[in-house]
């Protein structure tokens, strides 16, 4: 009887492997067998790395699997294949690297080698030549430090870590040092390594030689992530809508197969959901730098001596534009580089007006900037130009101007002014704007009769110098709130609590506030001056403490301040919405605001042709009525007579001649004749 090759041990390693995490203790002298076995094995692979071998891959990944078991005979099992990876690192056969890597992940899992040790080994062997072994290797690593930080962060180790990255960073080989940039990347977006070392070590790729890596940073510090959002796009496409299953579901036979589809797909779209959040931007990681000042004159003269092409300079462009308007740095030498840039014809030219914009705060004196404004007035607000050109020209003037209002001067701004009354409503509503926003900034420049009619909110504006900072020991709009609520609230808690000691019974009665009660309380607030109310709203904010009610109070009055005229003080019958404002400055500039361009643009002929082609397809042609009613019915002698040639129906055709007046006199004698006949 022949044996069963199942049972043979020595040549079964799967079945040995099984069987030893059962019982280690009774099949130790097998594994002794196959450990002597693997040693002799690997001294012959290392005369010929570059060839592989079958039985040192099956043994490797056996000792792996089997290594929990016996912990103190294979101490020094995972050093020697670190030893083998370094030795033959670039020469050894791409099957057999990839096998000794996933061995070494196996023996990290089970706690077997130091994450440090393996984490060294693996960014050595990101130099290799070898594509999926690199995207291997970076997964492996994102996800084991994940898990090493995911109940604590291990402090040391991730110093450690980080560390020798930085020193990858600074590597020759391109490839290894872009991949431990996008480590970097993909744990800070992780959540892992979200902390300030990590920032600035990725800050300093922005100045490493290789384009690559330095495009990267650019784009982590820049929020910009266009593969993912193909990658997202991409899975949306393919994904069915809800309502087409459940149409497909009504007209196709019913079974539980298709509705269980159509369960999981109203599932993933609730799921998708909740996953899609705003597009957000690394605004924690401009935040995070230690020097933001160094860093941006750093970048731009990097930017002044750089010689890549023109999209890179741009992403330069953008993040000292945003550094300096985040950290609301100095660099006055920014301002006329970005001026020779600013003319129509340039490319990406409304990007970098928008830069321009973002570059500008209250803090940069107004002669730097005014070089940009003149450029931007020069180059795109003039006549010669198209109607678009000056209406993105007018945006761009008012960003910079919401940011910076001392920029402007009074004779430009009542020039610009001029633009209301323009034929094109895109200038019109642009220049509009910008008279809208010295409205509430700076009245005394514009003209008198462009200030419109003014508001409480305009009359107690102060006018203010360059670097002269509003500060005030009061809460604006606090005189709305009485002294006197505060202490009768109290009053009333403490006499329902007597009441309700005493055990009286009380009646349901409810106080209603009167109209004409509002309007006294109304004529009230009328009666006070700038000053008055000033005086009260100090002595309100000293004497309470304000909650939530009180401020959405304040708030209600400050916007009715901006309606209500300072001499007659009109009532408000409604009161005003009180919207949600996020508070503080805005650190960046919307490309839309300076694109805002009201009105429908005016098509050439040929787009104005292609839609009319467009609509006319798949419809019978406009005003020819339907000839026949029946296709295969025969056509009238009429219709014959059309398609037949002329010189076979000319003789039918009487010419028309003219009639003489002895013919028209005999023709009138008939017919008086004809009707005397008839009477």
């Amino acid at each position: 009887m022949a044996k069963r090759v199942s049972n043979q041990l020595p040549n079964n390693l799967p079945q040995l492997q099984n069987l030893i995490k059962r019982d280690p203790e009774s099949y130790k002298d097998e594994f002794l067998q196959q450990y002597r076995h693997f040693k002799s094995t690997l001294e012959v692979f290392d005369l010929s790395p570059d060839k592989f071998n079958s039985n040192l891959d099956e043994l490797v990944m056996f000792l792996a699997q089997v290594a929990k078991c016996y912990q103190e005979d294979l101490k020094e099992f995972p050093e020697t294949l670190v030893e083998a990876l370094r030795k033959h690192s670039t020469v050894i056969d791409p099957d057999m690297r990839l096998s000794f890597c996933r061995s070494l992940i196996l023996l990290r899992n089970k706690n077997l080698i130091s994450p440090a040790e393996i984490h060294q080994l693996f960014f050595q062997l990101l130099r290799c030549q070898d594509k999926s072994l690199r995207t291997f290797l970076k997964d492996n690593i994102i996800n084991d430090i994940k898990n090493i930080n995911a109940k604590h962060k291990d402090i040391r180790l991730n110093s450690t870590l980080q560390n020798f990255m930085y020193s990858m960073l600074k590597d020759s080989h391109a490839i290894a040092a872009k991949t431990s940039l996008d480590v970097m990347i993909s744990l800070y977006k992780k959540n892992v390594w979200k902390d300030e070392k990590t920032v600035n070590v990725i800050t300093t790729a922005c100045f490493s030689k290789i384009t690559k890596v330095m495009v990267t940073a650019l784009k982590f510090f820049l929020g910009s992530d266009d593969d993912e959002e193909e990658e997202k796009d991409s899975d949306d496409e393919e994904m069915p809508t809800v309502k087409e299953v459940a149409m497909a579901n009504r007209v196709n036979k019913k079974t539980k197969k298709r509705e269980k589809m159509l369960e999981n797909i109203k599932k993933a779209h609730k799921k998708k959901k909740k996953k899609e959040k705003a597009p957000q931007f690394n605004f924690s990681a401009l935040h995070l730098i230690h020097d933001p000042q160094e860093l941006a004159e750093k970048l731009f003269k990097k930017l002044e001596a750089l010689t890549e092409k023109f999209e890179v300079k741009l992403m330069l462009l953008e993040l000292v534009s945003r550094l300096i308007g985040t950290h609301q740095l100095l660099l006055l030498n920014f301002y006329p580089y970005i001026a020779r840039f600013l003319a129509p014809h340039q490319r990406e030219v409304v990007r970098l007006l928008q830069f321009s914009a973002q570059s500008c705060h209250e803090h940069v004196p107004p002669d730097a900037i005014e070089p940009v404004i003149r450029t931007i007035v020069n180059n795109f607000v003039t006549e010669r130009n198209s109607n678009e050109v000056m209406a993105v020209g007018l945006n761009a003037v008012r960003e910079i101007c919401t940011r910076a209002p001392l920029v402007m001067d009074e004779d430009l701004l009542r020039d610009l002014a001029e633009y209301k009354s323009h034929k094109d409503k895109a200038v019109m509503m642009a220049s509009r704007s910008l008279i809208q926003l010295y409205r509430t900034t700076n009245p005394e420049l514009l003209h008198k009769k462009d200030r419109g009619r003014p508001t409480e909110a305009v009359a107690s504006l102060q006018k203010r110098e360059f670097g002269q900072d509003e500060v005030m020991d009061y809460v604006p709009g606090a005189e709305v709130l009485n002294l006197q609520e505060e202490e009768a609230d109290d009053s009333k808690g403490t006499k329902r609590k007597r009441e309700d000691s005493e055990g009286e019974e009380e009646s349901d009665w409810e106080d209603v506030a009167h109209s004409s009660d509002e309007e006294e309380e109304e004529e009230g607030e009328e009666e006070l001056t700038l000053e008055e109310k000033k005086a009260k709203a100090k002595e309100v904010t000293l004497g309470r403490i304000l909650t939530d009610e009180d401020f959405k109070k304040i708030d209600a009055a400050q916007l009715k301040k901006q309606v209500s005229s300072v001499r007659k003080g009109k009532k408000m019958k409604t009161e005003p919405v009180v919207e949600e404002t996020t508070g503080g400055r805005e650190e960046l500039v919307s490309l839309e605001n300076i694109e805002m361009i009201h009105g429908r643009k005016k098509n050439d002929k040929e787009a104005r042709m292609e839609s009319i082609m467009k609509g006319r397809e798949g419809r019978e042609k406009f005003g020819r009525r339907k000839q026949k009613m029946n296709e295969f019915s025969s056509t009238t002698n009429k219709q014959k007579n059309k398609k037949k040639n002329f010189s076979m129906m000319k003789h039918k055709i009487k010419k028309k001649v003219k009639k003489s007046f002895r013919e028209k006199q005999m023709d009138l004698q008939k017919r008086l004749l004809k009707q005397q006949k008839f009477k």
